[in-house]
């Protein structure tokens, strides 16, 4: 395995990461935590006029919050930054998470619960629009509390954004990309024992092409030896996971769990070891991105990190 690096990189920060907190917490900061509190409420009381209407409003509120809380820590953020990018995230995460639903009608793991009726107030077009809104989050969520994760010294990623990535030797990527590809033929073959490789097949395959592509990518970082960067998406995207499984228990509409062999000791309806899915999620979050802006012929992410 070979890469080539600048000697400086390692030792170099960005701007963004060296940004001291410039102003206090900003308004829309505080307009997300009204909205989330609100469509909380409305989520978890079944007799309130936001009820079963009140996912898409309450991410966007908590996205906000983050994006505040980043705003305040660093001077800067996302949404105050580059507005368009952040509008973008949300645009970016609606086919990838609707992927994944696919990926789920194979496996099986997940199920929906409606608090009305399929097929009475919900049409099929009201739905498919409800979940596109509800999907668009994910993206934007997560790259928000790995930015704020980052903001922390123990968190920030060694090597610096805006110099060349480093060279991954084409073994590495080959094997990578190749494992990428089995993780998602497996599920689609056995789908009752390979289930949990969804979460690790686009992950494994995107990651390499953006590597082949010179884009950022987590197996530059590890060849790099720069363990923080997937460490922050990993453990970032592990807390969404909580506010998602927590704010989902007593919410309807929801989803719950049916996963052979690990459905044991559940966290509000997860199974504890289906956290752990969590943990590749956040790598294959950014890759989606990374790609995603390739395709658009896109070379700034806006990320902080």
């Amino acid at each position: 395995m070979t890469f080539t690096l600048p000697s400086m990189r390692a030792a170099a920060v960005t701007e963004h990461e060296a940004a001291t907190p410039a102003r206090g917490f900003p308004r829309w900061g505080w307009a997300g935590l009204v909205l989330l509190v609100a469509s909380w409420v409305g989520a978890w009381l079944p007799t309130h006029p936001l009820s079963g209407l009140g996912f898409f409003t309450l991410w966007f509120g908590f996205i906000l919050v983050l994006d505040g809380l980043n705003f305040w820590r660093r001077g800067a953020s996302i949404l105050h930054d580059q507005p368009w990018k952040f509008a973008q995230l949300f645009v970016f995460s609606v086919p990838f998470w609707w992927l994944f639903e696919a990926f789920n009608a194979r496996v099986q793991n997940w199920q929906y619960h409606l608090d009305r009726p399929f097929g009475l107030t919900w049409s099929p077009l009201a739905y498919n629009v409800m979940a596109t809104l509800c999907f668009s989050t994910v993206l934007p969520v997560v790259m928000e509390m790995t930015a704020l994760f980052t903001s922390f010294p123990v968190f920030r990623p060694r090597l610096a954004r805006g110099l060349p990535e480093p060279k991954v030797a084409r073994g590495t990527l080959i094997a990578e990309f190749a494992g990428g590809v089995l993780a998602i033929a497996l599920p689609l073959v056995w789908p009752h024992y390979a289930f949990g490789l969804i979460w690790v097949g686009p992950m494994l395959l995107l990651d390499a092409v953006n590597a082949a592509l010179g884009r950022r990518s987590a197996i530059g970082h590890f060849v790099a030896r720069d363990r923080r960067f997937v460490a922050a998406l990993a453990l970032a995207t592990l807390a969404c996971g909580f506010f998602w499984e927590m704010w989902n228990y007593w919410s309807l509409p929801k989803w719950s769990y049916t996963v052979p062999f690990v459905g044991f000791g559940k966290v509000f309806e997860m199974p504890i070891l289906g956290f752990m899915g969590y943990l590749p999620f956040g790598v294959e979050l950014f890759a989606l991105y990374q790609f995603l802006l390739w395709l658009t012929r896109q070379h700034d992410d806006a990320l902080p990190f």
